[in-house]
Order: C-alpha cells, then structure tokens, then sequence
C-alpha cells in the first residue's frame, strides 16, 4: 500500500515517525539520544522547520514540524 500524496503549503503541520526495522532498536544508549536531537536540532534551524513536539522512544520516534517555508520534500531527507 502506497503512502498518501503529501500536500506541501507554508505554514503545513506534519506528523513525521520513523521505526526501526522488525521494531528493532534505533536507540540503543542515551549518547544515541542525544546526538539524534543535535542533528534534528541543526536541520530545524537550517531549514527554518518550527519542531512543536517530539517523543523518542527506543525503537522509534514522532515529530511533529511546521514548514513556513512549504519545503518539507525537499529537505525531510536531512532528518536523521
């Protein structure tokens, strides 16, 4: 089943998860933790993202991201 067309406007919300394979860990260590959330800190402010919320869990994660900027395709590959 394909995922649904992405409609891309300024100022859209999106909720964003990504899961590790087989529900495996993708965090294994709280240095994990936190260099995810250096590297997801530096693309919000490299690509003027607003992060509202974010939950990591150890073998997944939520954002939830504003783009002023209606440029989350060309840029949602950035995030880790």
């Amino acid at each position: 089943m394909t995922r649904p067309l992405r409609i891309e406007f300024n100022g859209a919300v999106y909720h964003i998860t990504s899961r590790g394979n087989a529900r495996q860990a993708i965090f294994l260590g709280e240095k994990d933790f936190a260099d995810f959330l250096s590297v997801l800190c530096s693309v919000v402010k490299r690509y003027h993202f607003l992060l509202h919320a974010y939950c990591l869990m150890n073998n997944h994660y939520h954002l939830l991201i504003e783009t002023p900027e209606g440029n989350l395709s060309s840029k949602s590959s950035k995030i880790p």
